[in-house]
């Protein structure tokens, strides 16, 4: 076999662009961390040295309320003795818009959510493969190759890959600044916007993240109202991506955008939202996103292609029959909040001990963490410097904010609803040590 260098000139011939170039987004701090864990992982018994994964934004907090569900309802699985009479009919092939029971839970969870503030129509709901199929169907159906999107930074590493990579649209960074906490000011989204125009890029559409990651916080109502306004008078898209939307443990409470625009007189068709199951209750490995548009092309468009990602019936059985539960539900959105409040808190003031400030927030499953005063110098190579020495010598997977796209340096993301008591304070326990 020849070299790899010899065997990539080849494949660049032999292969398609997409194959073959480099906008995966892969190349990043963000994911070199996860393959630092995975090389070394921490075992309290078997690796107590390992590295601890604190860049994983997932939320483990209340399994417990999952796990005593399922054993009171064991029906809903069709893997158990009382649900096998439903086996046959939940294997055998469904129609692609998904099963009318899950679509109308979903839309019903939608609601409760969001306190009831607003309704969601189940025949909206378009299922995905994750809130990363959710985002890509959307740009499939909103945008063409060389077509752009205005995205607040800092923003989510995984949308290079979600919104680009595939697509062929290019995503343009609102600069946010820490003098005013990174809020999204219509000033920053208009020089963005009027930028792309100089340089003779269509921007089809604005991205908002809300609760905000990596920031952890939440978009008022007023700026919500303000971006509305500048797409609609702009005639582009706003997407907003809500699939935090029940991870806010403290105030101000969440507004989503389909509340804005109720009994409002805006071009609801330029509207789209993207919810999931993977960050609220905690189900990323069932891999249940969500496309819910104003749209009615959009709708059907997005229906069509989710024959190429599809969420399993049997996954759909099982949550149709979880989120159904009223009581159930309500039992675990509280509850939920309650922990997440409650290991920020711990985890926060564990930093203040040793004089880490962190952003103010409100939401998430993470903490924006200011290290600036770490920093040899200013500059993006002091940044990964200090990446590194927090990955190889502290080791602790945290996420450096060049990844996140951030306009300034020194700040990571450092997530706390993915380990148990026990690792939080071990993880303290070796910040200290520092």
């Amino acid at each position: 076999m020849g070299s790899v260098e010899a065997s990539g000139n080849y494949n660049s011939v032999l292969l398609s662009k997409l194959a073959t170039n480099e906008q995966h987004g892969e190349n990043s701090p963000y994911f070199d961390g996860w393959k630092a864990y995975d090389n070394d992982p921490f075992h309290l018994v078997n690796n107590p040295n390992g590295v601890i994964q604190m860049g994983l934004a997932e939320n483990q907090l209340s399994f417990d309320l999952i796990e005593e569900w399922i054993k009171r309802n064991p029906k809903a699985s069709i893997c158990t003795t009382e649900g096998i009479e439903s086996f046959r009919n939940i294997a055998n092939f469904q129609d692609y818009h998904g099963l009318p029971e899950f679509r109308s839970a979903i839309a019903k969870f939608m609601e409760k959510t969001r306190k009831g503030r607003v309704m969601f129509d189940p025949e909206r709901v378009v299922m995905a493969g994750g809130a990363t199929g959710a985002n890509e169907t959307l740009i499939f159906c909103l945008a063409d190759p060389g077509d752009a999107f205005l995205v607040p930074s800092p923003y989510y590493p995984g949308f290079n890959r979600d919104l680009r990579w595939r697509t062929g649209v290019q995503l343009l960074p609102i600069s946010c600044k820490s003098s005013n906490n990174f809020k999204i000011t219509i000033e920053a989204v208009n020089e963005a916007y009027q930028k792309a125009k100089q340089a003779n890029i269509k921007v089809k559409g604005l991205i908002l993240t809300n609760p905000s990651n990596p920031l952890g916080t939440t978009l008022d109502r007023d700026t919500l109202k303000n971006i509305l306004s500048f797409t609609n008078e702009h005639n582009i898209h706003l997407v907003c991506d809500e699939i935090y939307a029940a991870t806010v443990f403290d105030a101000p409470q969440f507004v989503s955008i389909a509340e804005i625009i109720t009994n409002r007189d805006v071009n609801k068709d330029l509207v789209h939202i993207v919810y999931s199951l993977s960050k609220d209750i905690g189900f990323p490995g069932f891999r249940v996103g969500i496309v819910y548009s104003f749209n009615d092309d959009v709708v059907n468009c997005a229906r069509k292609m989710s024959s190429f990602g599809l969420v399993s019936t049997q996954t759909q059985h099982l949550l149709a029959a979880m989120l159904s539960d009223d009581d159930f539900v309500e039992k675990f959105l509280i509850e939920s909040a309650k922990r997440l409040k409650r290991r920020h808190e711990k985890f926060t003031s564990g930093l203040e001990e040793v004089g880490i400030k962190c952003l103010k927030s409100n939401a998430g499953l993470f903490c924006w963490m200011d290290l600036r005063p770490l920093l040899k110098e200013p500059k993006l190579d002091a940044e990964v410097s200090l990446w590194k020495l927090i990955i190889n010598d502290v080791k602790l997977n945290v996420s450096p904010g060049s990844s996140f796209n951030c306009p300034e340096v020194g700040w990571f993301r450092v997530c706390f609803a993915n380990i148990d008591d026990q690792t939080v304070e071990i993880a303290l326990a070796r910040i200290r040590m520092c």
